[in-house]
This record gives C-alpha cells, structure tokens and sequence, in this order.
C-alpha cells in the first residue's frame, strides 16, 4: 500500500508544472543625461557609449529586467547617495569624493583626454610629450573646462603656451580646420564624435577648405565605472549578485574585442 502511495505521489510531482525560473527582479540603473557621446537623453531615450554598451550586457545577466532612466548627474547622485538610486553610470573612482559610492564595478570604459593638432605640425616631430612638446602653439579649449594638468596651466601663466577658448566641441574643430588655432584639448571620442558629425553635415572639408588633422599626445585617461549605493540598508540583497555577473560580462565584452568594436561602430 505503502508502495502504491509513493509511485502515485512520484506521479503527481512529476506532472505538476514547475516553475523553473524565479520572476525576474525588476532593477533601474540610472545615467548621465547630458554626457554626449558617452551617455545623453535623445527623443526620450537614453543613448551614447555607455548606454550601447550597458544595454548589451544586461541582455546577458540572469534573473534581471534591467531599465536604464537618463537623469541630470548631480540628482543622480543625490539618488545613490539617499540609498533611493541601485545604480549609476559612469563614475569616476573617487572614493574619498563619493563615500556613499561602494562598490564600483569592473572599469567599462578608458575615458581618454588627448590634443588633436593640424597634420603639418607633425612633420618635423611627433610631438608625442605633454606638455613641453607643445611649447609655442595656441591650444584650444572649451570654455570653462580646465583639462591639461598643472603642468600644462603652469605653460599658460609663463606664457610658454596660448590658451584659445570657444563654446564647445564644433566651434574649437572649425578655428582647427581653419588654422586659426594648432590643437584641440579634449576627449578624445567626444572629439572624434563631433568631428564625424562634421563631416556628414559638409561644415568640415578635411583636406579642401578645412585642414587635415592628427591625433597628438594623450593628457590623461580617466575611467568611468557602474558604481553602486552603499546607503541602502540592505535594500539592494541583490547588488553582490548583480555586480558579479556584470563584472563577469563587461571583463568579456573587454576581452573579446566586442566591446571597442561597439565604440567604432557608434563613432562611423
């Protein structure tokens, strides 16, 4: 009898519909909203670098619905720092800045700041040490920003090196493509970005109106990280699993050559 029992109930549990796959946590991580080309809001969507690759690793994780929602930075910020936010991107490592920052994830991107400099200037030398190779040229820079380190600003006040400033992105490439600066300081795909756009739109004739450019000395590279809210209480029990599998992820995306091949892509 007692047989009986066990093989009918071997029976019901066999036939009972399991469900296999725990519901998905719903999880949001916040970006900047205004970080072109890395991480900007266009027709209500946030898009850019990061986002291109974020949305590719997160399509691989296990056990997550993952949104990513476009905020100003500093309310962003706020966010983490309130224990309200899971997320954001993409931080720089200051520990010390943003205690309420921990942990960060693997570095997603090197965030490059380099000077773009008219070709002919490079055909003597290849200028490849900042700053001291850059000695006697006008450098141009977006206004208010203050890029190139102490040693570049300290060329400036000996009057060693010009300092030009214009609006932005497109106003400093053209007084490039015109000659009436040497190089452009910036990020280097914030650069490249803008110079591709251009390009498409006919503003830059590289080569015919507009000179030919070449990259010169990088200045510094900075990386720009997932960091996540360490003022959560306990809210997030996820976060360690969360971290580790898109760790895993982005040190492949990395790895394979995937993701740079994102960047090129979004940079065509």
């Amino acid at each position: 009898m007692k047989l009986i029992q066990m093989l009918v109930a071997l029976t019901l549990y066999i036939f009972i519909p399991l469900n296999v796959s725990a519901k998905e946590i719903e999880v949001t991580l916040y970006g900047d909203a205004n970080y072109p080309p890395y991480s900007y809001m266009e027709e209500g969507e946030l898009k850019g670098i990061y986002a291109n690759i974020i949305k590719v690793a997160v399509s691989r994780m296990k056990g997550y619905k993952v949104t990513l929602v476009g905020v100003p930075w500093k309310r962003g910020l706020r966010l983490i720092e309130s224990g309200k936010g899971f997320a954001i991107y993409p931080p720089y490592f200051h520990v010390e800045k943003r205690p309420y920052i921990w942990p960060y994830s693997l570095p997603i991107l090197d965030e490059r700041v380099m000077v773009i400099c008219r070709e002919d200037l490079f055909f003597r030398a290849l200028r490849l040490n900042w700053v001291e190779d850059y000695y006697g040229l006008v450098i141009g820079i977006n206004s208010g920003f203050h890029l190139g380190g102490d040693a570049f600003w300290q060329a400036v006040k000996e009057e060693k090196i010009t300092v030009s400033e214009a609006k932005g992105n497109r106003e400093n490439l053209l007084q490039l493509g015109l000659k009436r600066i040497d190089c452009y300081l910036n990020d280097r795909i914030s650069i490249l970005w803008e110079l591709k756009k251009l390009k498409q739109s006919g503003e830059y004739d590289e080569g015919g109106k507009h000179t030919m450019l070449m990259e010169g000395a990088t200045v510094s590279i900075e990386q720009g990280f997932m960091g996540f809210t360490d003022m959560d209480d306990g809210q997030f029990a996820f976060k360690e699993d969360f971290k580790k599998q898109f760790d895993i992820i982005i040190y492949d995306m990395r790895r394979s050559g995937e993701m740079q091949k994102i960047i090129n892509d979004f940079l065509r």
